[in-house]
């Protein structure tokens, strides 16, 4: 029983560790997107930045949709945290906001380790 507990805690941290990586991907595309790519359009004339960042964007948002979606329905999620976790991604920088809860979901699936003189198995 305890290495089953083991083997889930780490599943879920490693998907919790996965959707961060996600979020800062999908936060600096559109980091991108808005400071770099829409300029270089309306005051350069260079709509071709737009079209390229705009589609990776837009597939990173929804590679982050859908881990916040596989992410929070293999555990106990109040509403609050998976309504933020969806509205930040539509904030520029609001992807950098998650960080701190999602690093305190995971710090919480650590497990401690056994008391001296006992074995797990």
């Amino acid at each position: 029983m305890a290495g089953e507990e083991v083997d889930w805690r780490q599943a879920e941290r490693t998907q919790l560790r996965r959707l961060r990586l996600v979020s800062l991907l999908e936060g600096m595309t559109l980091i991108v997107l808005i400071c770099l790519a829409v300029p270089l359009k309306h005051l350069a004339g260079y709509p071709a930045a737009t079209a390229i960042v705009g589609p990776i964007h837009g597939v990173a948002f929804l590679i982050y949709l859908w881990m916040v979606i596989s992410t929070v329905s293999s555990g106990d999620w109040p509403r609050g945290e998976i309504v933020r976790l969806i509205v930040v991604a539509f904030i520029p920088f609001g992807a950098f906001m998650n960080m701190r809860l999602l690093q305190r979901r995971e710090d919480a699936l650590v497990v401690a380790p056994a008391p001296a003189g006992e074995r797990r198995s």
